[in-house]
């Protein structure tokens, strides 16, 4: 999945979407207030920590957002109830996300990027209560690549980056709906 972060007309930025299905979606940014934008910190904190359920890892699997718009492509007949299905299966991976991507990105802000993996771990622990899944090495990478966008974004006020096929959300089986073969009497 290819996404283009690009600054807005509204002054803000804008993450335009091309996604594996041939659906093109932008999805708005609100960070004025930001030198970094808050989607380019979650995408490159979610890329590097492997998060698969969270923002953009639902997207690739069809997730739609409310504040999202259709730029072109047909979304699937049924893409409204498969996205509502995915986005409320994953509620809790996108709230983690949006946790630890706003833990990375305050980081970036205000200079902090070698407490980042001490934050990361303090956020984990009041989500979850267990260890933190993430090594130091791990929270490093993630700071280190939303730098380096940060920088690209600063130097060209876009970046183009790949989401890797092998981080998308799992569909969740619809309720109801059963599988196989009926058994014969």
């Amino acid at each position: 999945m290819l996404v283009l972060f690009a600054h807005s007309g509204t002054g803000s930025t804008v993450a335009t979407v091309h996604r594996g299905d041939g659906v093109v979606l932008q999805l708005p940014g609100y960070d004025r207030k930001h030198r970094v934008p808050h989607d380019l910190a979650h995408f490159a904190t979610e890329r590097a920590l492997g998060l698969t359920a969270g923002v953009f890892g639902a997207i690739a699997a069809g997730g739609v957002f409310d504040n999202m718009r259709l730029v072109s492509g047909k979304p699937r007949h049924d893409a409204a109830q498969r996205s509502r299905r995915l986005l409320d299966a994953h509620r809790r991976d996108l709230t983690m996300a949006e946790l630890i991507a706003g833990v990375i990105h305050r980081a970036i802000e205000e200079d902090e990027a070698g407490r980042a993996p001490a934050l990361v771990r303090e956020a984990w622990v009041s989500f979850d209560g267990t260890d933190c899944p993430w090594s130091e090495a791990q929270v490093a990478e993630a700071v280190t690549t939303l730098a380096e966008m940060a920088a690209e974004w600063e130097a060209h006020g876009a970046v183009r980056a790949t989401w890797p096929d092998d981080l998308v959300a799992p569909m969740p089986v619809p309720q109801g709906v059963r599988r196989g073969r009926r058994g014969r009497t």
